[in-house]
């Protein structure tokens, strides 16, 4: 197996931050950038910017730039400064002892003095006709990222949790109308969030009701916010009636998981399924190892933020290998 200073699990905003500020430490870190696996197809190299299409919010950009565009930035500039990035997906790692054990694709591939764990989290969806094709073209997983896209048009948000009426109650800055559709008759949400969306005048509610396809047609090449998604149809489950609602776009609101499958039983884990890490820092329950990104974070969920972190794992980790020698 090859000895390293520092391996990078994941990619992503996260992960190539990491990578930038480890590699111009001169700790010479090896990054596994994630690839399609059949038990995780959202592990994606470059993480879920690399299903994005405009991006406005990353500073630096001021007439916004194409998600995988921003995330081969990233890339090209950790190898700059000397990451070795390594295609593949990570199986096994072992962290009952230093240096720790990596396997990649089933084969122990790596021992790494520091791991820099940044494997994000993914929405979770619906997996009805349409949505994923529609993916950035009307479907949403994500309202603060893009429902700027949305002004004055009509959109739709599926869920009943605090998340749904975060998203919808955020999205009536830019939409003309918000539908919230819920399978049930009843919130699962706070009080206060029910509150709050119950008297904005542009949330409409639908109870009783699933969607089962998301309607439309994808827009040739890329770079079309919205766009593509014309309307949903949706069966009321008490009646059995199936309709179609008119919207140009959909924000799919039923909560995230984090790829944490790999670390279970190795490393704390919050009961959501977040990895655990010390206050104010990125260092987790296993000396060594350090979190950073969305896998970590289920509040903010932005690119600049997953950054942010990446390069304070980085800096956790260049002064735990110091104190370590």
């Amino acid at each position: 197996m090859k000895r390293t200073k520092v391996l990078v699990i994941g990619s992503g905003p996260a992960g190539y931050t990491a990578a930038i500020y480890a590699a111009r430490a001169n700790l010479e870190p090896v990054m596994v950038e994630g690839d399609l696996d059949p038990a995780n197809q959202s592990v994606l190299p470059g993480g879920q910017l690399m299903i994005t299409t405009e991006v406005e919010n990353y500073p630096g950009f001021p007439e916004g730039i194409q998600g995988p565009e921003l995330m081969d930035h990233f890339r090209k500039q950790a190898e700059r400064f000397g990451t070795e990035i390594v295609r593949g997906f990570v199986t096994k790692v072992d962290l009952s002892k230093r240096p720790f054990a990596v396997e990649v694709g089933g084969v122990p591939t790596y021992e790494a003095d520091a791991l820099i764990v940044a494997t994000g989290a993914v929405a979770k969806l619906l997996e009805i006709p349409g949505e994923r094709t529609l993916m950035g073209f009307g479907v949403s997983a994500c309202a603060t990222c893009d429902g700027a896209f949305f002004r004055n048009q009509d959109v739709a948000v599926s869920g009943g949790g605090d998340t749904a009426l975060e998203e919808a109650t955020f999205l009536t800055r830019f939409a003309r109308k918000v539908t919230v559709i819920h399978r049930r008759d009843k919130l699962r949400a706070s009080k206060v969030m029910q509150d709050r969306a119950m008297k904005n005048p542009k949330i409409e509610f639908l109870w009783n009701t699933v969607v089962e396809e998301a309607l439309g047609k994808r827009p040739e090449g890329i770079g079309v916010a919205g766009g593509g998604l014309t309307g949903l149809r949706v069966r009321n489950v008490v009646s059995g009636e199936v309709s179609e609602l008119p919207v140009t776009g959909f924000f799919v609101a039923i909560g995230h998981q984090p790829n944490t499958k790999l670390f279970e039983g190795q490393l704390k884990l919050e009961s959501s399924g977040y990895i655990d890490v010390e206050r104010g820092s990125t260092r987790t329950s296993v000396e060594g190892v350090f979190a950073c990104g969305d896998v970590v974070d289920k509040v903010y969920r932005q690119a600049i933020t997953a950054a942010g972190t990446g390069c304070m794992a980085a800096i956790d980790a260049e002064r735990w290998l110091e104190a370590q020698h």
